[in-house]
């Protein structure tokens, strides 16, 4: 488990122009030192808004986008193509403008599709696709990701792991279905709080004052169960990436200078 790291910049947009560029250089390396590169994404304006800032980016044609495996931290279990899906919005942004593999790119099932209206054989799918794939090396039933992207709620969720739910008590399964999930749509598939830490990094990406009190409690030691941010911890590296909104309540330990 990694000690967490804290960037601060002036606002959202150049969070998310600045996490493009971070991404593009950890793909790149990846790519170097074994041949390609594993991404998990997240949704949300921030995470939406990273995938967009990329595909403007100068240096996305330094990635081999044919060797890129893309996965998701959660999914809104709701028709496919809805606009509320995470691919969905992640296509838009990105996925439609590079030359991905589409067998690499690892979506949840929609609620249209081969599981119909179950997203616990969704969930049960995504967690056997995740084991086919996982390699010894990686010590689990789910890969070592080069980078797990997420995003954080007000109350402190991650993917749509919230503040004593089930999900965060989950100990044995690496993706679950989420029922009557406090913020719309309620249903839901998701990692597992397990799953996120199996990432060699964890980026959490957060904007606004809104967030600032579960922020600064995360990086306080709160419990994760009380707080799920503080439980999404990278192998090598968690890096919270922030807005001075975000960040005005962070420990004086994690104050860095504006980047």
């Amino acid at each position: 488990m990694s000690n967490p790291q804290v960037v601060v910049h002036r606002d959202g947009d150049l969070l998310a122009a600045a996490a493009a560029g971070r991404l593009v250089t950890r793909m790149v390396d990846a790519q170097a030192a074994r041949g390609y590169a594993s991404v998990v994404l997240t949704g949300g304006r921030t995470g939406t808004a990273v995938l967009e800032h990329l595909n403007r980016n100068a240096a996305r044609d330094a990635v081999d986008w044919s060797r890129v495996d893309l996965y998701w931290g959660d999914e809104r279990f709701l028709p496919s193509g809805h606009p509320d899906r995470n691919e969905t919005q992640a296509r838009a942004a990105l996925l439609d403008h590079v030359p991905v593999d589409p067998s690499r790119v690892h979506v949840m099932e929609p609620s249209d599709g081969k599981f119909g209206d179950d997203p616990e054989a969704a969930a049960e799918a995504y967690a056997a696709l995740l084991a086919s794939v996982a390699r010894p090396e990686d010590h689990g039933d789910v890969p070592a990701f080069d980078v797990c992207m997420l995003g954080v709620g007000e109350e402190g969720h991650v993917a749509s792991v919230f503040p004593d739910s089930p999900a965060v008590h989950e100990k044995e399964r690496t993706v679950v279905a989420v029922r009557n999930c406090p913020k719309p749509p309620p249903t839901r598939v998701s990692l597992t709080l397990a799953s996120v830490r199996s990432a060699q990094e964890v980026w959490l990406m957060t904007t606004g004052e809104a967030k600032a009190a579960s922020v600064a409690m995360a990086l306080s030691g709160a419990g994760e169960v009380q707080l799920p941010a503080a439980g999404a911890t990278g192998r090598r590296r968690t890096l919270w990436l922030l807005d001075t909104a975000a960040a005005s309540a962070v420990p004086a330990l994690f104050k860095p200078p504006l980047a």
